[in-house]
């Protein structure tokens, strides 16, 4: 049904009512809890009740990305989360393996590791789809060096699209999904993380770091689930974990320095600060989590037993289920279960939260710290000037982040602007 001029404008003023109302009424809820102790909060929990507009303002975008209108309607509408959460269901899509090239421009992918992927160049906010039989993207912590897996063969490069490093041909690791790919910062090894185990991929040998066999079972299989790995900026240290298994520290070669007790239930998450003097881990439990900060300069001496606690490590956050995260030259940014994503220092001050909604899938920064982009199981990437003023009332969080516009990967529909 084709809308009139009068329906769009009572659809706008039911649009903009509801949202403004929603985001000052959970702005306000967050901070009497946040201020006050939740235990004291009372109020019942607000409620979006524009579920029933979706469709017709999810037609309307369509129409503005054909017309090339949608700043006009990005003013009219702002953008939510919630009454979409329907259709999410059916058409959304992970948006991982984010990663920072220069200026405006970030590669990444869509789908999980054992989905069929679709690597993307987003540059602007002009998207690219790149060979479809690339299965993974990875860029070093330093040195700009970029890892592409494709038809079962991993390329190091110097700088995206630069001279070729090195080619890995895998042979123990083919054909497994690929969760994480990290190379090294010289382009000479690539820490690859799936669900089959974590390897360290190189010229010489594809050794598998974790998990570690167990030597009484004839049938055992490294299979793990809530995979996770960093390496330190500096390549000196390779942290592993999964939902079996404490975080453990690794030597570059793969030999295990010490063990990080889980604080909660299941390891799911780990970072460096972006001066390697702190390591994070988060663990996980149901859609909550706790994060620990570690010393990075005494993993030899320090003793961090699980569930217990530890005067060698210190709480940085002790509510997020954290799923990707990136470390900032003030503070790290996490993004957790439940789509938010929120800033927090290496002593666990908060610096601000903002929501953007589903669980919070991958994430990069540009190298000047000034624009950040978010992925999310919405099927969504947000693009994210920090700081840089709200752009409406209907933002939901304590940041003060222009959010440059919002970009749709849902299956089965064009890719739109939002």
């Amino acid at each position: 049904m084709k809308l009139t001029d009068k329906n769009i404008e009572d659809l706008k003023q039911e649009w903009n009512l509801k949202g403004s109302t929603y985001a000052t009424n959970v702005n306000n809820m967050v901070e009497f809890g946040e201020t006050n102790g939740w235990e004291n909060w009372k109020g019942e929990e607000p409620k979006d009740e524009r579920g029933h507009l979706a469709i017709s303002v999810f037609q309307l975008l369509k129409e503005a990305n054909k017309t090339h209108t949608v700043t006009q309607f990005r003013t009219d509408f702002p953008p939510a989360h919630i009454p979409f959460v329907h259709l999410m269901q059916d058409k959304g899509q992970s948006i991982m393996q984010l990663n920072f090239i220069d200026h405006e421009k970030i590669v990444f992918v869509t789908g999980t590791a054992y989905e069929q992927r679709q690597a993307y160049i987003l540059s602007e906010d002009k998207t690219l789809k790149l060979d479809e039989s690339i299965h993974a993207i990875g860029k070093s912590k330093q040195q700009n060096v970029f890892a592409i897996a494709a038809n079962n063969t991993i390329v190091t490069t110097q700088g995206w699209e630069g001279e070729i490093i090195s080619a890995f041909i895998l042979d123990k690791a083919k054909d497994i999904g690929i969760t994480e790919l990290i190379p090294f910062n010289d382009g000479l090894k690539v820490l690859l993380v799936s669900s089959d185990g974590i390897y360290i991929i190189s010229n010489d040998d594809e050794h598998m770091i974790h998990p570690l066999p167990d030597p009484e079972d004839d049938e055992w299989e490294p299979y793990i689930d809530m995979e996770n790995a960093t390496l330190s900026n500096d390549n000196t240290y390779i942290v592993v974990g999964d939902q079996c298994y404490d975080h453990r520290v690794l030597d570059n070669t793969g030999k295990e320095i010490t063990q990080i007790g889980t604080q909660s239930a299941y390891p799911d998450f780990c970072l460096f600060s972006k001066n390697d003097e702190q390591l994070i881990t988060n663990s996980c439990h149901f859609y909550n989590g706790v994060t620990i900060g570690v010393d990075a300069s005494n993993f030899n001496n320090i003793n961090i037993p699980a569930y217990e606690g530890s005067e060698d490590c210190i709480t940085i956050e002790d509510g997020m289920r954290v799923y990707c995260g990136v470390a900032t030259s003030k503070f790290y940014i996490l993004g957790d279960a439940f789509g938010y994503i929120k800033a927090v220092d290496s002593k666990g001050h908060s610096i601000w939260k903002h929501f953007l909604g589903s669980t919070i899938t991958g994430m990069t920064i540009s190298d000047d710290e000034k624009t950040l982009w978010v992925g999310s199981a919405s099927g969504m990437i947000h693009k994210l000037k920090l700081n840089q003023g709200l752009r409406d009332n209907h933002t939901i969080g304590t940041g003060n982040h222009h959010e440059d516009f919002r970009l749709i990967f849902w299956k089965d529909e064009p890719v739109l602007k939002w």
